[in-house]
């Protein structure tokens, strides 16, 4: 009798034991995947923030593009949940453009002031008569470049939010602006004298930011240039994204961007404009 008892009070605490690990085991909360859409060296600022949700049970899948018109698109098909890689103006224009206002901004990121390279001069006075200067070719980044140029003293703009090169009412020195793909302003620098271009295509052609010969200047007018995170007005609550968020948002990524985009880009979710 007293090894049958024996037995059984064996067998309860094994179940015990059992029952226990697989309680454990069930508590524990699931991993939860979500996919950022994100440009260029913009995926370097986001793996450390990838690596410190990991502890929070988030598995942060960046997807990189090399096409700014895709991310959005991807975001309503369900392809992306997020993305990372446009500015306020360009998300505004892109909803008209499509018509279609089913994305919000659910935190600031960055900007990053435009800047103007060149092989063949070494200051934007030395632009001469009949120069070529590229510009990026969306509608929110040429309004851009054309208004960094008249701020440099190159032309002069009718006065429109967004101008394009039809805008421009005084070009003393005939300058010829070439609209190119935005990934290919840095490219464009082999054949244009001059290009302005985007600070994540910059680092991607290795141009350095201390050899611009023009840099857009921040100021309270340029919130509109501020980068977000995007994903679909459904989601705004979403208390998973907003963790993102936050994860992003601290000194440590402060310190990320200014590493990766060599002091270029400033982090915008607390700047005071």
């Amino acid at each position: 009798m007293k090894k049958k008892s024996l037995a059984l009070i064996g067998a309860a605490l094994l179940s015990t034991v059992l029952l226990a690990a697989c309680g454990s085991k069930s508590s524990q909360p699931k991993d939860t995947t979500v996919k950022l859409g994100v440009i260029g060296s913009d995926a370097d600022v986001w793996k450390p923030v990838a690596k410190r949700l990991k502890k929070q049970h988030i598995n942060l899948d960046l997807v990189q593009f090399t096409d700014y018109n895709k991310p959005n698109q991807a975001v309503l098909d369900g392809d992306l949940d997020m993305n990372a890689m446009q500015h306020y103006d360009f998300l505004h224009n892109w909803e008209k453009s499509h018509k279609d206002n089913k994305l919000t901004a659910i935190g600031n990121t960055y900007i990053g002031p435009l800047r103007v390279y060149s092989n063949k001069v070494k200051s934007i006075k030395d632009l001469k008569k009949g120069d070529t200067v590229a510009l990026p070719n969306d509608p929110t980044n040429e309004g851009r470049a054309l208004i960094l140029l008249e701020t440099a003293g190159l032309i002069k703009l009718d006065g429109k939010a967004q101008p394009t090169t039809r805008d421009i009412k005084d070009n003393k020195k005939n300058l010829k602006f070439s609209p190119v793909d935005a990934s290919q302003t840095a490219r464009s620098l082999t054949s244009a004298t001059a290009s302005v271009v985007n600070n994540d295509m910059a680092l991607n052609a290795k141009l350095k930011p201390s050899e611009a010969i023009y840099v857009e200047k921040i100021n309270d007018k340029s919130k509109p240039w501020v980068n977000i995170i995007v994903t679909k007005k459904s989601e705004k609550n979403n208390k998973v994204y907003k963790k993102i968020v936050k994860a992003y948002q601290t000194e440590s990524t402060k310190k990320e961007i200014k590493k990766v985009y060599d002091g270029s880009t400033i982090a915008a979710w607390n700047y005071k404009f």
